[in-house]
């Protein structure tokens, strides 16, 4: 979903949401997708955004800009920690709204702002929107799903709340966790947004385990 989460009451868990990756020990795959792995994923020469959630900590996944090379091995443009679900007891479970990381597959991006104002309790600022996506029981639709941190809707940090948290200012780790979406502090969203304008906006984000 796009608004973000951690552990906490249920009143709370109507704030924001966020994004997962692999850690640095993640696979070969992660670090350095095969064009063969991952056809489909960008037309020839394009870019795309490849998440690969980490079983063993979904904070502490990643989240690759990939260019895609025909007949080699994709280029990692840029590389980040990223976090998807609310780390709870249905934190890697696809099909839990508002809890569960993303499920795998493809997506299409259908839009990117940095100045996105989400409402009250919403995503604000940097965010890039992708497709809803039904999840593997072939049922459940997992809908608001966007790469985004914690931030105003000027792209700013939030005041510091002294007892509690600003879903708008990102306080350290646990602002990895979110409702499914794909999250990442506000540094690495916005070197995101510079990297994909200067290699081209991706049309794809791929998500695997």
């Amino acid at each position: 979903m796009g608004i973000r989460q951690r552990i906490v009451p249920l009143a709370a868990a109507l704030a924001l949401t966020g994004g997962l990756a692999a850690t640095e020990a993640a696979p070969a795959l992660a670090a350095h997708p095969a064009s063969g792995q991952t056809k489909g994923a960008a037309a020839a020469g394009g870019t795309y955004l490849y998440f690969n959630k980490n079983q063993s900590n979904p904070s502490n996944s990643r989240l690759y800009l990939m260019k895609s090379v025909p007949n080699a091995k994709d280029k990692v443009l840029a590389k980040y920690r990223a976090g998807s679900g609310n780390g709870g007891r249905n934190g890697k479970n696809e099909c839990a709204k508002l809890q569960g990381w993303l499920p795998n597959g493809s997506y299409r991006v259908t839009g990117h702002t940095k100045r996105h104002d989400g409402g009250e309790g919403g995503i604000h600022g940097y965010a890039i929107h992708v497709e809803d996506k039904v999840c593997k029981n072939g049922r459940t639709p997992r809908t608001a799903l966007f790469v985004h941190s914690e931030m105003n809707v000027n792209g700013t940090q939030g005041a510091r709340q002294p007892g509690r948290d600003n879903p708008y200012r990102w306080d350290g780790v646990r602002d990895y966790y979110s409702l499914g979406c794909i999250k990442l502090t506000p540094a690495h969203i916005k070197n995101l947004f510079s990297k994909a304008d200067h290699y081209g906006w991706p049309k794809r984000l791929k998500v695997v385990s």
